[in-house]
């Protein structure tokens, strides 16, 4: 696989424990991918591996055949945004400049372009932060702060987007929002879009493929119907499930803890 984001035998320790064990993936263009399991499992540190921004103690990642730890980080952020878990938002200003630091890969000597205007322009809108572009991030809730760092990884208008935990903050409303859109930019748009999710039936509903880790090991990957069986999902969380057919798509039932 020359193209796309491939995962090699990945390997990582932190702190003296292995969180990542030897895993082997790939990821094309026009799909959005569910990276699922447990707390501790090592979704984050999968997804920081992929982006780049952590280098695998064995194994490697590569994008388009390149290995991704040795692209030069400005094309790399021209490539990939990445969306992490707890971003801190330091800057008292307002939703369009702190949208349009997105663009910085981007900028020249020059400065802003008309066209990193309307990239900002189009992240506003796809996210629906119109209302609220001149108001001060740090007076946002805590749901539009989250729609905020979305359409700053938008504005960058990466061919890749990672994003881990995206729906934190978001109320249900905005969270079926917000992973429509994903699948809206891969399938519609043709990027590349993996998230970490907790929610195993967004995940279920939405995603073309998923991945199940359990304590740094893929243990499933596939579409949702072969990847979260109630026999996987039982050995990854320790749970007994059951998936319901509903009229929006599949609803995964937690029913109690594995005997």
């Amino acid at each position: 696989m020359s193209e796309g984001l491939l995962a090699e035998t990945v390997g990582l320790s932190l702190g003296g424990r292995l969180v990542l064990d030897r895993v082997t993936t790939g990821f094309r263009k026009g799909e959005l991918v569910a990276i699922v399991g447990p707390n501790g499992a090592g979704k984050s540190s999968l997804l920081s591996c992929l982006a780049g921004l952590r280098r695998p103690d064995a194994g490697k990642v590569f994008l388009d055949g390149e290995i991704v730890a040795a692209i030069p980080a400005r094309s790399r952020a021209r490539a990939m945004a990445f969306l992490a878990q707890t971003p801190e938002i330091a800057w008292d200003v307002d939703v369009r400049t702190f949208v349009g630091l997105g663009r910085t890969p981007h900028l020249g000597a020059f400065g802003p372009s008309t066209e990193d205007a309307a990239a900002v322009d189009l992240a506003i809108a796809t996210t629906g932060l119109g209302d609220f572009a001149a108001r001060p991030i740090t007076r946002l809730s805590g749901g539009e702060r989250a729609r905020a760092l979305i359409a700053r990884a938008l504005a960058g208008q990466t061919d890749w987007l990672l994003a881990d935990e995206p729906l934190t903050g978001l109320d249900p409303g905005h969270a079926l929002d917000t992973v429509g859109l994903f699948r809206q930019l891969a399938h519609d748009q043709g990027k590349g879009v993996i998230v970490t999710l907790h929610d195993l039936t967004l995940a279920a509903r939405f995603a073309d493929r998923v991945l199940l880790l359990d304590r740094g090991c893929l243990v499933a990957d596939g579409p949702p119907g072969q990847a979260l069986t109630p026999q996987a999902l039982a050995m990854a969380y320790g749970v007994r499930t059951r998936t319901h057919k509903g009229a929006a798509g599949p609803l995964i039932e937690i029913l109690r803890r594995v005997d």
